[in-house]
């Protein structure tokens, strides 16, 4: 059933007596005379439907946006936290190491810097990113014997330096080399067979490195 709206009307004759009459009009008609159908409500539900959607939308690509952000501030937050690393050692002995009759790997005992990636157990740098590194040594001997030290990566021979027995003086002899490196790569110094060197508190005999940048 149709709901409907009565209203009252009057209307005076020229004697003076009123008549009364009523009009019906449709619930959903305006006072305008204008109906309402079902089709504008339609219409307007329809609208908002519509906007829901976009907004929806709208929050779909800000989700996908933010995502995109935090995966670039995890990138950026990785190549800052790659850029720290760095290390500095000695061999501080006290006195001489070799010479033995084969190749050894040097073991330093004093540490300066270390951002965790040298081991000072064994000698050997491991790079925990991939980049250019930039890796410097000196050694101190008495030249009544030689030294031959070599900057090793991954088990070969990078750069070497080596004194030569010449009477009894005190030498020292430094090198140093850019290298790039993958994860994983193993940097390392190496004393040459039948070769020694010398350390005391002075830490003649050093080995650094540092990351120079990431690729």
């Amino acid at each position: 059933m149709r709901n409907e709206k009565r209203t009252q009307e009057t209307a005076t004759k020229e004697d003076g007596s009123v008549i009364e009459t009523w009009k019906t009009q449709p619930a959903g008609d305006r006072e305008d005379g204008t109906i309402q159908s079902s089709g504008d409500k339609d219409c307007g539900a329809a609208e908002d439907q519509k906007t829901n959607g976009q907004l929806l939308v709208i929050l779909r690509e800000l989700e996908s946006k933010l995502r995109d952000t935090q995966k670039e501030m995890e990138v950026l937050k990785s190549q800052v936290q790659g850029n720290k690393v760095a290390f500095g050692a000695s061999i501080s002995v006290g006195g001489s190491v070799g010479p033995f009759n084969t190749h050894i790997t040097l073991v330093y005992k004093k540490i300066y810097t270390n951002t965790g990636s040298f081991n000072p157990g064994t000698g050997i740098f491991t790079a925990p990113v991939k980049g250019v590194y930039y890796f410097s040594f000196s050694g101190h001997n008495h030249s009544t014997q030689p030294m031959g030290l070599q900057l090793m990566k991954n088990g070969e021979q990078m750069v070497t330096v080596y004194n030569h027995a010449a009477g009894n003086r005190p030498e020292t002899a430094t090198n140093g080399m850019t290298l790039k490196l993958e994860v994983g790569d193993q940097v390392y110094m190496r004393l040459m067979q039948n070769t020694w060197m010398f350390d005391n508190y002075n830490d003649h005999s050093t080995f650094i490195g540092h990351l120079l940048f990431p690729l």
